[in-house]
This record gives structure tokens, C-alpha cells and sequence, in this order.
């Protein structure tokens, strides 16, 4: 089932979609003079956790980071020149593990991003980091770099666990990484768990749960794994029989949501958590929350500028993706052309169904009329999803009260599912998916 960080879906993206379409999109981005998000993507860790759904490689050496690094800011001038000194809102480092970028390319790159846009001095900057390769000197680094949010990988603190996904991280390490990065300044901390990996079960989820609630970062994400070996090999490393089953992954997911909500979090929709004072939870009582590929967020920005290997962006004529490989990538940028392969242009009722989607992912429920008017629509248009719907009210899950539809009971597991009725791709196919739960 697609998780609905974009739509349409990124298996409906397609090479229709190239650099010079890409090149009219920005340039019709940088003439609206709205602010934009940036995204850079850094694919190299130094080895491969047999659970990694990223796009990522192993490198044990630097220089092959150095090479992207002095690629990466290549295409920072490419799109540049094309977008112009717009403002950015949003920055978000993902990977990879982006503490291997040496010190010298991480500030080169940063700068280069100062020179050809606008920070805006509220800028949210956010990294990602791997606790097993952060170092005192590193996190005050990032500081100095002006990073004000850092995104920790947990996943679990079970030892059996870690071991069988090639990640041993004790909880030291963890506390130390936090530590390290608040005393630098970076005080603003995410934490990212996960359920239903190999050898896992309630105990271990659990005791995860409360153990990472002693440091009490401001936000927790809580990911199902996605086991999906014929689109990660080394996921294959990975013995299909020491997953657990679908309700076992019910019970993981749902035991874990209640201590931390009972430890004064605040759901926010399906996976994400929040303290009170949060600005994502500001953002769910105001009705102001978005959903985009970095997860739930404040960011409204409607153009995402995607840089480096596989990067994915959006602008308001549509989604684009840079070339997923290396070579490719590189090679394109070596002819000084934008690395762009596929996307998908928004047509007919696209911007429409994308709305009620976020709506129903953010707030598991949407007024279909109030959505239709605002893209000059009829409710009607949602017929064929409200018939799709059927099996879910007639079970209770799901109520429709003339246009609108509210997923009344299990929200969490069935929000995907309900959401994808008004997916009008889906039923053309185009992509084998993960478990929904």
C-alpha cells in the first residue's frame, strides 16, 4: 500500500517528464517569489543495515563522498541558475549517513546555498543522523553550520534485534549522540523507531519505547519495516521467518502509540508524535499540518528542490526525480544539464485527489464538498471512491455524513487503505507494495 508521500505515487512517475520540462518548472518557481524547501540527498553510509529502504551505498573511503560533494554543488549552481535567488524556508539533509560528508565539503556546500539563495532567518535546517558516527566535534560543527534540527535513527534497542539488521547501537550511544548534540545547540531532536523487524516482538518494542522516552526528544516517528527484497537485495540477508505476522505487527505498533501517548505525546496522524508545544502539534490544532516525502511536517512550501542521486522534488507543475544511479546523475550534471529521468506532470483531478489525501492522512477525515470547491469541482467527481469505500462503513470503520468521511475506528492502520479509494492510479497498477501495517 503506498504511503502517500506524494501524489500521484512515485511508481506513476515516468520519463516523459526531463530536464528541459524540469528547467521551465523551476523557472516558473523563482517568478512566483514564493519561498521554497530544499532536500539533498547524500547516499553513502559506510555499511549497509540489511532493514535500509533508502537509496544509499557503502563507501569506505572518502573520496568517492568527495567526488558527489563537488558534483552536488555543480548541480547547486545548475538549478541555480534556472530558479534564481529565491528564499528558502526548509532545508533537510537525508541519506545515507551524512556525518561521513568530510567537514570541508559539508561547509562548501552549505555556502554555496547561502550565495545562490535567501535564507530566511526563521529556516528550519534539519539533518539526519546515524548516533553510531557522531562525534563532539561533529555535532558542534553542525551547529556552527546552522543545523537546528537533527532526526536520530533508533529503530530498536533490543541487542537480539540489532544484531540480526546490522545495527548495534546500545542506548549510550544513543544518549551520548543526543548529549553531544544539545550541547552544541542542537536542542530541537527527532527520534525514529520502528516495529515488525526481524526477531522483534512486543516486549522488545516496548521496552524500546520506554527506554528512549527517558531522553525525551520533542518528536518520535514510529515506521512499520518494509520488507521488500526485490527492490533491496540486502534486504534478502533478512530470514522471512523471523518477521513477525500481520497481527503481531498490529500489537507492536499499537502497544508502542499508547506509551508514548501516555507519556504526554500527541499522535500525529499515522506514524509521527509530538510534544504539546510542538510546532507539528500547533500545526494539527490549527489545521495547518502537511504531509510531504520527509514525512508530516509544518513545511508549506509548494516547490521542494531535490538534490543528488535519486533526489525527488516537486513544483507546482508536478513531481521530478533526478537519476537514481551515480553514473547517471554525474554524468548529466558533467554536461551541465539538469539529472532529471522521470516525473509526473499534474493533470486533470491530480491537485484535487492529492488534497483530500493530505486531509485524510493529517486528520483522518475531509469534507469532499469544501475540498471540490476549492479546485472549482463537484463532490460527484468522488463517487467512485465513496463506492470503494462501502466494505469500510459497512463494517464501521469509516462514516460518510452527506460529503463527509471520517475513519471512525483503527485511524492509524486503516487511514492508507481508506485514504487509497481516491487514488485514481492505483487500479492501473504500476508497483508492488510493502505491508500496509
Amino acid at each position: 500500500m503506498p504511503r502517500y508521500t506524494s501524489y500521484p505515487t512515485a511508481p506513476h512517475f515516468d520519463a516523459a517528464i526531463g530536464p528541459d520540462i524540469h528547467a521551465g518548472w523551476l523557472a516558473q518557481a523563482g517568478r512566483s517569489g514564493e519561498p521554497v524547501s530544499i532536500y539533498l540527498h547524500i547516499p553513502f553510509c559506510r555499511t549497509i543495515c540489511n532493514y535500509c529502504g533508502c537509496t544509499t551505498r557503502a563507501s569506505r573511503g572518502d573520496d568517492p563522498i568527495r567526488a558527489y560533494a563537488a558534483l552536488l554543488r555543480r548541480e547547486i549552481a545548475l538549478v541555480a541558475e534556472r530558479l534564481g535567488r529565491v528564499e528558502v524556508a526548509h532545508i533537510h539533509w537525508g541519506g545515507g549517513t551524512l556525518s561521513l560528508l568530510p567537514p570541508d565539503w559539508f561547509e562548501a556546500i552549505v555556502a554555496d546555498l547561502a550565495d545562490a539563495f535567501r535564507f530566511r532567518t526563521d529556516m528550519e535546517h534539519a539533518i539526519e543522523i546515524d548516533p553510531r558516527h557522531l562525534t563532539p566535534d561533529g555535532a558542534r560543527h553542525l551547529a556552527r553550520l546552522g543545523i537546528n534540527r537533527a532526526s536520530l535513527g533508533v529503530q530498536t534497542l533490543d541487542p537480539a534485534v540489532q544484531v540480526a539488521i546490522r545495527r548495534v547501537q546500545p542506548l549510550s550511544v544513543v544518549a551520548g549522540a543526543a548529549a553531544m548534540l544539545r550541547a552544541a545547540g542542537i536542542d530541537v531532536l527527532n527520534f525514529d523507531l520502528m516495529y515488525g523487524l526481524p526477531f522483534q516482538n512486543l516486549d522488545s518494542v516496548q521496552d524500546t519505547a520506554r527506554q528512549v522516552l527517558a531522553l525525551r526528544p520533542d518528536r518520535l516517528a514510529l515506521f512499520g519495516y518494509a520488507h521488500v527484497p526485490w527492490l533491496k537485495s540486502h534486504q534478502k540477508l533478512i530470514d522471512p521467518a523471523s518477521l513477525p505476522g500481520g497481527g503481531e505487527r498490529l500489537r507492536q505498533a499499537n502497544a508502542a502509540r499508547e506509551i508514548l501517548e501516555d507519556s504526554g505525546y500527541r499522535g500525529i496522524g499515522i506514524d509521527h508524535f509530538a510534544l504539546p508545544d510542538d510546532p507539528l502539534t500547533e500545526a494539527l490544532a490549527n489545521h495547518r499540518l502537511h504531509r510531504n516525502f520527509q514525512g508530516y511536517t509544518t513545511d508549506n512550501a509548494a516547490t521542494v528542490i531535490g538534490f543528488g542521486a535519486s533526489a525527488i522534488g516537486r513544483t507546482t507543475g508536478g513531481f521530478v526525480q533526478n537519476a537514481a544511479d551515480n553514473h547517471g546523475w554525474r554524468r548529466a550534471i558533467e554536461a551541465r544539464r539538469l539529472p532529471t529521468v522521470r516525473g509526473k506532470a499534474f493533470a486533470g483531478d491530480d491537485r484535487l485527489r492529492a488534497d483530500v489525501i493530505e486531509q485524510l492522512l493529517c486528520y483522518f477525515a475531509v469534507d469532499l464538498g469544501t475540498v471540490a470547491a476549492r479546485h472549482d469541482a463537484l463532490p460527484s467527481i468522488f463517487d467512485d471512491a465513496l463506492t470503494r469505500l462501502a466494505p469500510l462503513v459497512e463494517a464501521g470503520w469509516v462514516g460518510i455524513d452527506h460529503a463527509r468521511v471520517v475513519i471512525r475506528r483503527h485511524r492509524q492502520e486503516l487511514a492508507r487503505l481508506a485514504t487509497s479509494a481516491f487514488d485514481a492510479y492505483l487500479a492501473r497498477g504500476g508497483g508492488r507494495h510493502s505491508l500496509a501495517v
